[in-house]
Order: structure tokens, then C-alpha cells, then sequence
């Protein structure tokens, strides 16, 4: 369907990737995987035409269609929804209203009447007449009601936007679909049925993401961009991740032996090179220590940072106690005589579609926000450490370093130690003396995992985490998680996170209230599942 020849992207003297050779066939899912910066969007952007590539080809087989997730939201704001979705299929969007036009015109002709019959033959080759009810199955997949199906673009709240732009991607069966993040401001829901529409699907699909159980799920194959090349693996995420640490424990393993023989030949040789005795010996282990090297591992583009939390003292049996807690914002109940208690070892996951009433009870259990009825009481044993879904207070107007900005948060003030706790979360060299206000989303939300581990809390309350992270980020955060044995307050798109780290859901429901249910994130889907058959 797709095949790359002897490809490479050059972009002002430094090459992203160069000697590409690959297959793209119908059938199959490919996730492309790499670190910050090491082209996936570059590389798609490529296989789309969208860029042409500095050598090499792209070739498409003829007559093949091909669809794009868009990430302009502004785009269409002229439009319907319906009509912004219908556009995936370009083409069949033409006929449609060139049709509509034709029998609009008050004085239609004969000749209007042969056009009408063609486009009417062409309209339903296409399956037109299945148009508007097909979009309208992918939208309501995708979380969005029939109500909206005719609103303009222009009047839509932005996060139904991405749906609207991620199902114009997917409708129309295109033999080709090319998505860029696909998950990224989706619920729980939508993800779910986006995996189930990707597994049905026939065609080839080629996906950027960080979701790594979304990668798990759907894809067949992996793309993986490092070292400057792009090399394909058969099977998920989770298979490419174990093969590529075990071929790197093998050629370090491999490595330590060869040093530890080479050192040994080196001070044999030194020994007796001038002993006459020995003279045979040492010249013949020269020899063999000329066959001996180590082998250069490539360097890799990818960095883990190390997040870990230690909390300094165990919580006490009394730990929080959320009673009756109601909150209207805007008009809005967002949360109604809401109450649930923590129990030591609990990790509590926070899900459902009402994610603002997700942030408000987080406000409120933070005491950044009052409730209008009901109590929050924290046991006198716990200290309680926060990662806000929005961190634009503590980095908007700060002009300060970074080492200067972590100072404010460290018993440990001296620059030695607060430059090698930064080392571990990637920041290095002069990183840390940039102004804090002008770092990425992804460095802010290290900052803040930073500002968190040096707390020492015993309770750890993080409202969308991996918001702005890297896969590698993503990886570290929910080792830390699992790891931590504190309680835990987690507000999450990742299923790997939630499966992995929590004990007990909380669902927040729309009309304000709660399900509380012990289980894991899994058991808790599935006998969500048994209630709605």
C-alpha cells in the first residue's frame, strides 16, 4: 500500500533519520514510537506528502485514498459537524452539494437534469445516501449526541472539536488513516471505541501516540525512530519494549565481559612484556586482545527521568474524610453530596466522562476551593503533595532559574545537591539556569513532579499527569506510582496508569454524584460493561 525507499529528512544540517526502507500494508496498525524530537510527526507528515523528505521516495499505490487527522480546530468553523465529517471523503462531499445546488436552481435545465442523473449514479456508488447516518455512527462513538450533529463548527465546544476532527479522519472508509495523537483530550469512552473501530478496521492505519495501552491494543506493528533510523518490529508496544530492553541488557552484559577481558589481558601483557619467560605468552594475548572490542552501543535519543516519592513519615489510621461535599460552578452542580473516606493503602483512581468535577473535588480536597456544603477532613498524620491539571500559577510571571525555583521547595538549598536531583529528571548543563516561565509543557510538568518528590508527602493527589509527557516520562511517573507506598488520589486518560497503580475507582457521574468500587481499573470497565447489556 505504502512503500519508503532509501528515505531521509535533513532539516538545517541535522538529519532526523536517513536509509529508510519500509512496507506499509492493508490489514495492519502501525504505531510510531521515538522520543521528543526525533521526527514521528515529521515522518508522517512525510508519508502523507504534507513534506517532501530530502531523499528518497514515498510511493502510494493508485487509487488509493488516503485520510488525515486535521489539527487545526478552526479550520471548519464555517461549517456543520456533520458537514465537517462528511469532508473526510472529499470527493463525495463535491457531488453531495453539487447535486443539492442543481436541484435548488429555479430554472433547471435538461442539461442540469443529464448532470443531476450522473452525479445521483456517483452519489450512490459512494454509498452518499448512507452518508449522513453513517458520520452520525462515528460521532455518537465517539461521545458526541445527535443534538450537536448540526451545530456549527464555529459554536462547538473545542474539546467535542478534536471528536468532530478525529472522526472526519475515520469516516467514509478510507483505505489509508493516518492519525496524530489520536487520544490526546479524549475520555475514557471515546478511546475505547476508538480501539474497537481500529481493530474492525480493513485498511492500513498509521498512528503517533504516547497511549501505550492504546498501542498495545491496536497495533500490529511498531516504528520506531531512534539512533537517526527508522526500523520496524512485528507486534505491540508492550513486545517491542521488553525485545529492546533484553537486546540491550545482552550487548551490555556482552560489553562488561569484554572490558573485564581486556583489563585482564592489558595487566597480564604488563606484567611480562619484559620478561623474557613470559615474552611468548604476553605477545600471543597482545594478539587476542587486538580481536577483543567493545561493542559500540548507539546512542540513544531517549532519556527516563527518575521519579520516585518517599514519604517521610507512615500515615496514621485516620487519613481523609470527604462528607456530603456539594459544588456548583457557573450554574453547573458539578458535584452533589459527594462522600467517600480513605483507607490506608488506598489508591484511588478518579474517572468519567464529568472530568471538571474531577479538578473541583481536587480544588476542594486542596483547599483551593470551598465547597457549598458537606466537609473535607484530613487525619493529622498526612501531608499531601499536588499536581494540578493547570500549573500556569506557579510558572506564569516567575522569571527566576529553575535551580533557583526548585530552591524554594528543597530542605536542601546548596546548588551541588539541587543540580544532581534536576540530573535525574533531565534537566542538565545550562538547563538549569533557564527562567522557569519559558520552559516546554513537558519540562513545567517535570518541574512539578520535581517540586512533589522533594515534599516528602505520604499522600499524592495528581489530577492528568502525563498531560505534555513523553512516552519515557510517562513510563517513570507510573513506576514512581506503583512504587509509592503512600495513598495515592489519581485522575487519569492512561489505562496502562490506572490499571497499574489503583486499587479503587470513583467515577464521577454527570448529574454530580459518585460510584465508589474496589477493584482495579479493568474489573471496574468490565462490570461497568455487565450493567449497560
Amino acid at each position: 500500500m505504502i512503500t519508503v525507499n532509501n528515505l531521509s529528512v535533513q532539516f538545517g544540517g541535522s538529519v532526523l533519520f536517513k536509509q529508510v526502507d519500509l512496507q506499509f500494508t492493508a490489514g495492519n496498525c502501525y504505531g510510531i514510537i521515538g522520543a521528543n524530537g526525533a521526527g514521528k510527526s515529521t515522518f508522517l507528515k512525510v508519508l502523507s506528502g504534507e513534506l517532501d523528505s530530502t531523499t528518497g521516495s514515498v510511493s502510494i499505490q493508485p487509487g488509493v485514498r488516503m485520510s488525515i487527522l486535521q489539527q487545526d480546530q478552526f479550520q471548519y468553523d464555517a461549517y456543520t459537524v456533520m458537514d465537517t465529517v462528511i469532508m473526510g471523503n472529499q470527493h463525495l462531499y463535491d457531488v453531495m452539494k453539487e447535486k443539492d445546488a442543481l436541484y435548488e436552481k429555479p430554472d433547471f435545465s435538461e442539461e442540469d437534469g443529464l448532470r443531476a442523473a450522473e452525479l445521483e449514479a456517483e452519489f450512490a456508488e459512494m454509498d452518499g445516501w448512507e452518508a449522513e447516518s453513517d458520520a452520525s455512527r462515528i460521532l455518537q462513538g465517539l461521545g458526541i449526541p445527535v443534538e450537536n450533529h448540526y451545530d456549527l463548527m464555529g459554536d462547538t465546544d473545542p474539546r467535542m472539536k478534536v471528536k468532530v476532527l478525529l472522526a472526519r479522519a475515520l469516516f467514509g472508509k478510507p483505505d489509508i488513516v493516518m492519525l496524530d495523537e489520536p487520544t490526546n483530550n479524549l475520555d475514557i469512552e471515546a478511546i475505547n471505541w476508538l480501539e474497537d473501530f481500529l481493530l474492525d478496521y480493513e485498511g492500513t492505519v498509521i498512528v503517533v501516540s504516547h497511549d501505550r495501552h492504546f498501542l498495545n491494543t491496536v497495533c500490529t506493528h511498531i516504528v520506531d525512530i531512534d539512533y537517526g533510523k527508522i526500523k520496524m518490529y512485528v507486534g505491540n508496544y508492550d513486545f517491542w519494549y521488553e525485545s529492546s530492553q533484553l537486546i540491550q541488557s545482552l550487548i551490555k552484559n556482552k560489553n562488561k565481559r569484554n572490558a573485564e577481558k581486556i583489563e585482564e589481558l592489558q595487566t597480564f601483557i604488563a606484567r611480562f612484556a619484559a620478561n623474557k619467560a613470559k615474552s611468548k605468552q604476553a605477545t600471543s594475548r597482545r594478539k587476542l586482545l587486538d580481536k577483543l572490542t567493545i561493542e559500540e552501543m548507539p546512542a540513544s535519543s531517549r532519556r527516563y527521568p527518575f521519579v520516585g516519592f518517599t514519604p517521610e513519615r507512615e500515615v496514621g489510621k485516620d487519613i481523609l474524610f470527604v462528607t456530603d461535599v456539594s459544588k456548583t460552578v457557573d450554574g453547573v452542580k458539578l458535584l452533589d453530596k459527594v462522600t467517600f473516606n480513605l483507607k490506608k493503602g488506598d489508591k484511588i483512581a478518579f474517572v468519567g466522562e464529568n472530568e471538571l468535577a474531577q479538578t473541583v473535588m481536587f480544588k476542594i480536597l486542596m483547599g483551593e476551593m470551598e465547597p457549598d456544603e458537606g466537609s473535607v477532613k484530613w487525619g493529622q498524620t498526612t501531608s499531601q503533595s499536588y499536581l494540578p491539571k493547570d500549573n500556569t500559577e506557579y510558572f506564569e510571571g516567575h522569571t527566576e532559574s529553575l535551580v533557583d525555583w526548585i530552591r524554594e521547595f528543597s530542605a536542601k538549598k546548596d546548588d551541588v545537591y539541587l543540580r544532581g536531583f534536576l540530573g535525574r529528571m533531565l534537566f542538565s548543563g545550562e538547563d538549569v539556569f533557564k527562567p522557569v516561565n519559558v520552559l516546554s509543557g513537558g519540562e513545567k510538568v517535570r518541574c512539578m513532579l520535581s517540586r512533589m518528590m522533594l515534599s516528602g508527602a505520604n499522600v499524592v493527589l495528581m489530577d492528568q499527569p502525563t498531560n505534555h509527557l513523553d512516552m519515557e516520562s510517562i513510563q517513570a511517573v507510573n513506576k514512581g506510582l506503583i512504587a509509592f507506598p503512600g495513598n495515592i488520589l489519581l485522575a487519569s486518560h492512561d489505562h496502562e496508569m490506572l490499571q497499574s497503580v489503583a486499587n479503587r475507582i470513583i467515577e464521577f457521574q454527570p448529574d454530580g454524584t459518585i460510584l465508589d468500587r474496589v477493584g482495579t481499573y479493568d474489573e471496574y470497565l468490565e462490570w461497568k460493561l455487565g450493567r449497560s447489556l
